[in-house]
């Protein structure tokens, strides 16, 4: 009741917003990229092949957000991006759009010319409660849209269709007959088999607008992956990783990368957390998908904000538990056997912790902040800078 309240008040803050400013978005091109996870990547992709093809164009994503932990902004805010855009002559805005943003009429009156929908796993279920009500929730976006696009291969796809008909869809995919399937011509260097999806999406995007295929082609083979995913910041004798993965599925998705597409000769070293005060499901499953390939772990601090740190990090342990992983205390942890986790409080010594026991050959792997500046501990964020943490440990060790 009291969510259905504020989003009431999030509505008059939009429809105010919307006549304001003078619906800016029906002016404009607006592009919507929502799903549980890919979202970013495939947002900055399509605003890269935009560009190559030399459109003007105006990106909002997580990384480019203003506000901490945010991805799209409020009404107001966003009303106001739309109309210095016009300002500016832009032609195409990239909006990423979360599922709180379409439950919570943050985008009402944007008028979007295609949308797409790269994922939806069990994510947010503290907020959307059960799968079906968040999957009702991401294809509002699709209803706001004249051109739908879905991910076929996606578990989301049957449950998509009960809401939309699949003759209305534009589909991709790798596995399942779709309109749009992986071509001979894309070589592109990004690693990762999901990150395949992603460029499927930003294709089939730039390809029903009109794009030429062999400029979209173009663009797809020399795009670089934005900030924080699957970035590799050390690779001498051995490699560090940090990477946004804070879902079982994209923890699982990336750890797959990293053992099988980075040349790994040692161990996987993982480092990551949990949300607190969020989706309290999906902390055993993240323990499950890190414990399938991480040989030592690290559980920590990831904007635990009022929960207790300690039962977070102990319903992440179980699902490592479950795996065979042994608990140890963190001086243990070096000479521990393989499958061995530890749990250290604060991020920054986990970060030097890992760090400091890594050995030729290993991969150390950060997931979880990423990007993000500020850590939420207790009522307050405090300044973060997980790049930062990371070179001080190199430093700390002699290891830069």
């Amino acid at each position: 009741m009291y969510q259905k309240i504020k989003n009431f008040f999030h509505l008059l803050e939009a429809i105010f917003s919307n006549m304001y400013f003078g619906y800016p978005s029906r002016t404009l091109k607006v592009i919507g990229v929502t799903g549980t996870d890919g979202k970013t990547t495939t947002t900055h992709l399509i605003n890269h092949i935009l560009k190559k093809a030399g459109k003007k164009t105006v990106m909002i994503s997580s990384i480019s957000a203003p506000g901490l932990h945010t991805t799209t902004p409020r009404p107001f805010e966003l009303q106001k991006i739309f109309k210095n855009a016009i300002t500016q002559q832009a032609e195409y805005v990239v909006l990423e759009t979360t599922s709180h943003a379409l439950d919570q009429f943050r985008v009402w009156g944007i008028d979007y010319e295609v949308s797409v929908i790269t994922n939806i796993t069990r994510e947010h279920l503290d907020y959307h409660k059960v799968y079906e009500d968040y999957v009702s929730t991401k294809v509002k976006l699709l209803k706001l849209s004249k051109i739908k696009i879905v991910n076929h291969d996606d578990e989301s796809f049957d449950v998509i269709t009960k809401f939309i008909e699949s003759a209305k869809l534009i589909t991709y995919g790798l596995t399942c007959e779709s309109d749009y399937g992986w071509q001979p011509t894309f070589s592109s260097k990004i690693k990762g088999q999901y990150n395949k999806l992603n460029i499927l999406a930003a294709y089939a995007v730039c390809h029903k607008l009109g794009l030429n295929d062999k400029t979209i082609i173009s663009a797809i083979n020399d795009f670089i992956l934005p900030t924080g995913r699957l970035d590799v910041i050390y690779k001498r004798d051995f490699k560090v990783i940090i990477d946004f993965a804070h879902t079982p599925n994209a923890i699982y998705n990336v750890l797959t990368a990293v053992k099988h597409e980075f040349q790994l000769q040692g161990r996987i070293i993982h480092v990551f957390g949990s949300a607190g005060l969020r989706d309290f499901s999906k902390r055993q499953a993240m323990g499950k998908a890190s414990g399938q390939f991480a040989d030592r772990v690290i559980l920590t601090e990831e904007d635990y904000r009022t929960e207790k740190l300690e039962k977070i990090c102990r319903e992440i342990g179980s699902g490592l538990s479950e795996l065979g992983f042994k608990q140890v205390e963190p001086t243990d942890l070096q000479k521990a056997s393989n499958k061995s986790f530890c749990k250290l409080s604060d991020r920054s010594e986990a970060i030097r912790a890992a760090i400091e026991m890594a050995k030729p050959g290993d991969i150390v792997i950060m997931t979880g902040k990423s990007h993000e500046k500020s850590l939420a501990r207790g009522t307050k964020e405090y300044p973060w800078d997980e790049y930062n943490a990371v070179r001080m440990a190199l430093k700390q060790f002699s290891k830069d």
